[in-house]
């Protein structure tokens, strides 16, 4: 009988700093790596991949504003919808990047 693993105490901080996200605001993950302090950019996304379905996992990003690759469609219509302005294919971190 298979079971869920629990997010380790890293990946439940990336989730809650994700959690916090205003809406219409974006991270990177290499953004949330620097506020916690610890981790990088691929384990960030590794906890997000992992973990991350049950938070606003569209406000999370590349640092260069590009969106996932696997569920792109997705997370482009939905910060279109938050009102998040993009710059050909990918957000204006200008603008829309969030640091708490």
């Amino acid at each position: 009988m298979a079971h869920e693993a629990l997010p380790t105490p890293f990946a439940e901080d990336v989730l809650d700093l994700v959690a916090t996200i205003p809406t219409g605001r974006v991270m990177a993950y290499s953004d949330i790596a620097s506020v916690l302090g610890r981790g990088g950019a691929r384990q960030v996304g590794q906890a997000m991949a992992r973990f991350g379905s049950g938070v606003r996992w569209w406000r999370v990003l590349r640092n260069d504003g590009s969106c996932a690759d696997l569920h792109r469609e997705e997370q482009v219509s939905k910060l279109k919808a938050e009102g998040v302005q993009f710059s050909r294919e990918r957000v204006d971190m200008q603008t829309a990047r969030w640091r708490p």
